[in-house]
């Protein structure tokens, strides 16, 4: 969901407040990385130890009864209070701009509780929003006009957009497909009158680790739990919510495990090669999710890349930068 979202964009000043030599009072404590990274865990041991509260980054985790495909994995946060998580319902359409709303409400009420409030997550667009403006990122997703698009080829909308008067701050990756699908997307609903909204008036003073495991590490980990998944009961999950009215088409929209599974349950895919196609494919949006924050960083975000490679050996590397700050 993140890639197609990803049109190149020009961006106003960063919202983004680099932390000095020490800690703000309001200073939102941030960990993110990959999936199968480890983030829940390490921002839950985090949490402990500064007596935080979590808000979850998440595109899907937002949605009640999606729970094996997202990973929310509840037990893990143990008595830690977590925010956005199981906030809607999956016939809602949920976007970034609901989420910028969501998170700054958390936030507040978290530091209002005299608590520490730490980010976790994956989704780039949704982190990416907190820091930085980019105006086009809240035009909605249209799902429709983007199944009418999916079957032209590049050169068929590059000719498309080209009918549009293209606003001079809105810069186009003409090299994706995705992303002239989303370029046309934004075009349409301008054209349609959608209003571009303001800088919003709220940032963050924040403090930025990643976890990048190393490739095999990570392809590990992906492997492992997606097989766990499977034997929890996605299948049973993904037939639950067809149940209660989502429909296959309305699967495709919540990511990988709900559109393979989907796929699988219509009978096209055998139960090994639904597996070799879901493993790869997600293999394939964890590569993505890196260059997202690569990106991140060349757009001015600092990100502390933590060494180690195991969640005790991160938390006290955390906490010796943490500790470095306040010095």
């Amino acid at each position: 969901m993140d890639d197609i979202c990803g049109v190149i964009q020009t961006t106003s000043p960063s919202l983004y407040t680099q932390v000095g030599g020490y800690l703000p009072p309001d200073l939102l404590y941030v960990i993110l990385g990959p999936t199968a990274s480890g983030k829940t865990k390490l921002g839950v041991a985090l949490a402990e130890t500064i007596d935080g509260e979590i808000i979850s980054i998440d595109s899907r985790q937002v949605y009640r009864g999606m729970d094996i495909g997202t990973g929310k994995d509840l037990q893990e946060y143990k008595h830690i209070p977590y925010h956005l998580i199981d906030i809607c319902d999956p016939k809602q359409r949920y976007d970034v701009t609901q989420f910028q709303q969501d998170f700054h409400r958390a936030y507040r009420n978290i530091l209002s509780d005299k608590k520490k409030p730490i980010a976790v997550g994956g989704t780039g667009l949704y982190m990416q929003s907190l820091f930085t403006f980019q105006p086009y990122m809240h035009v909605p997703v249209n799902i429709t006009l983007r199944e009418k698009l999916a079957g032209l080829d590049k050169d068929e909308l590059i000719q498309r957009i080209h009918l549009y008067r293209v606003p001079d701050d809105f810069q186009i990756d003409f090299t994706s497909h995705k992303r002239l699908i989303r370029a046309v997307e934004i075009m349409e609903a301008l054209q349609g009158g959608f209003r571009i909204l303001d800088s919003p008036s709220f940032s963050y003073p924040a403090i930025l680790f990643g976890i990048n495991p190393t490739l095999e590490t990570r392809r590990k980990r992906i492997s492992d739990r997606l097989t766990q998944r499977l034997e929890g009961g996605l299948e049973a999950e993904v037939r639950e919510l067809l149940s209660q009215g989502l429909t296959h088409d309305d699967l495709q929209y919540f990511g990988l495990e709900y559109k393979y599974t989907s796929l699988y349950i219509q009978g096209r895919f055998d139960r090994c090669s639904f597996f070799n196609k879901l493993e790869t494919e997600i293999h394939r949006y964890a590569k993505r999710q890196m260059t997202f924050f690569r990106k991140m960083e060349k757009d001015g975000l600092s990100i502390h890349w933590l060494r180690a490679d195991n969640m005790d050996d991160q938390l006290e590397e955390v906490l010796h930068i943490i500790t470095n700050k306040k010095g």
